[in-house]
Parts: structure tokens; C-alpha cells; sequence
């Protein structure tokens, strides 16, 4: 089954970093990348750049709309993120609890489905 574990961070939290420490967890999310992928249970992960880099598409009266990051009414940005394949939300929930994003970003756990379910 397959289950997106979002790193939800809070918004300006990369800048404060120094760009010692970014490098540090950076390789930290990598190692842990490649360990799920070891295990097999890995389908793809990213990193993503943070918000002010993104654009906002919305249907509106018909009409297109799109908006450039950085979100203002946003708090939070989603900073990347790990597609796993295992059977069950307890597992999925077991390796979200042992990815290092958990001491300094929130990490959602959602199963994969369609939008109708």
C-alpha cells in the first residue's frame, strides 16, 4: 500500500540555518532516503524548494488564477517529501517517527487513494 509522508517545516526556518547545519541535515534526509530504499519500502522522495520559488494555480469564474510564493497566509510549506510502499499506516507511521525531519518539522503521514474514497 502506498503512503506520502509529507515534511511539513515551518516557513523561514531554512534561512535562520547556517549553511553548515543545512548541509548537515540535508545528508541526514539523504542517508535516511537510502536506508528506506535499502529496506525496499522507498518509491521516491524529494526535497522541494521552499514556497517563495512556487506559483499557486486556481480555477476561478472559468478563469485561471496563479499567484508567486511566498504565501503569505501560509505558517507552514510543505519541504519535501518520501512515497513509501509498505502495508499498513502502522509501519508507514514507524518510519515517520524515525525520520530525522521529526525534531525540527512536523511529518504527515497520509495513505495514497483516490479522491472519491
Amino acid at each position: 500500500m502506498a503512503y506520502l509522508m509529507l515534511i511539513i517545516e515551518p516557513r523561514g526556518q531554512r534561512a535562520e540555518r547556517s549553511a553548515e547545519e543545512a548541509q548537515a541535515r540535508y545528508d541526514e534526509m539523504q542517508a535516511f532516503a537510502r536506508q528506506l530504499n535499502e529496506r525496499g519500502v522507498l518509491r521516491a522522495a524529494e526535497s522541494l524548494r521552499s514556497d517563495e520559488h512556487g506559483v499557486r494555480v486556481q480555477q476561478a469564474a472559468g478563469k485561471a488564477e496563479m499567484r508567486d510564493g511566498p504565501f503569505a497566509e501560509a505558517k507552514e510549506m510543505v519541504g519535501g517529501f518520501f512515497l513509501l510502499d509498505v502495508p499498513t499506516l502502522a509501519e508507514a507511521v514507524e518510519i515517520a517517527r524515525q525520520c530525522p525531519a521529526a525534531r525540527f518539522a512536523t511529518v504527515e503521514v497520509r495513505e495514497c487513494a483516490p479522491c472519491n474514497a
